[in-house]
């Protein structure tokens, strides 16, 4: 069998994890696919550590060099491998698209990040044992990613916190709708690694800000979230999906013909 060129220890194929996963299957690259399962700590574990000592996700390993960047490893990929281009031609095309990245990364990713915790992960491991996580919590690598857990764990994300998430996050979404309802994608007219980071953030919009990020406010939005929804490597890659998360493409999906709302 002939050995596949990458190795990518991922979670759920969204957010982070996914961007490195999409990137691939756009481009034909086959890989080697390593399920990391955050609720169980396994990227604090000795066997990860030994790979990453940072105990973050995602990792891309290719040969004997290890990146730990979810960002910077999907203009990697696009660069190393043949297959569609994900990055545009032209100079401004590229500034575009790493403005979008810079936005999504460092702004509207983390505002959706502290609602997911708050929402999702801290309820799905609160309910374990309070020594094990008290360990566990205690061996991540990261200061930043022990207090992150602290506070999804035990709820102690503050209301100030969480609201001003939200107004990020009501700000982004209006902020996409102006632009998407005058370019078909975030860097211009063509799909590119910009719209594969946003992607693996922004489809849950409809699950976490329905009142915001719907048909009537946001018909825009919605179509770009659809369109990309129904590419070939989105629905492969997300059926790597172990739980509910891959589920919620499905409020992406399109209503037959005549269906009512």
């Amino acid at each position: 069998m002939t050995p596949k060129p990458l190795t990518i220890y991922h979670w759920e194929p969204n957010a982070n994890s996914g961007k490195p996963m999409l990137a691939a299957e756009e481009k034909g690259v086959a890989y080697d696919s390593v399920y990391i399962d955050m609720l169980e700590f396994d990227q604090h574990k000795p066997d990860y550590l030994a790979i990453n000592p940072n105990g973050t996700i995602p990792t891309l390993v290719h040969g004997d060099r290890v990146l730990t960047e979810s960002t910077p490893m999907m203009e990697y990929i696009d660069a190393m491998f043949d297959g569609p281009a994900l990055r545009p031609a032209d100079a401004a095309g590229r500034h575009r698209m790493r403005m979008w990245m810079r936005f999504i990364d460092s702004y509207m990713g983390p505002s959706l990040s502290m609602i997911g915790w708050s929402t999702g992960v801290g309820p799905a491991v609160r309910a374990k044992d309070p020594k094990m996580l008290a360990a566990a919590i205690d061996r991540i690598p990261l200061e930043a990613r022990r207090v992150t857990w602290r506070k999804a764990i035990y709820n102690q994300f503050s209301e100030e916190e969480l609201t001003e998430s939200r107004r990020r996050l009501h700000y982004s979404v209006e902020l996409m709708e102006r632009h998407l309802d005058a370019n078909r994608y975030l860097a211009g007219d063509a799909y590119s690694l910009a719209d594969v980071d946003a992607f693996n953030s922004c489809y849950g919009l409809p699950h976490f800000l329905p009142e915001a990020c719907n048909d009537e406010k946001t018909p825009a939005l919605m179509e770009w979230l659809r369109t990309i929804r129904e590419r070939p490597a989105v629905i492969t890659t997300f059926a790597k999906s172990r739980t509910d998360r891959g589920a919620r493409l499905k409020l992406l999906d399109r209503k037959p013909a005549g269906a009512s709302a």
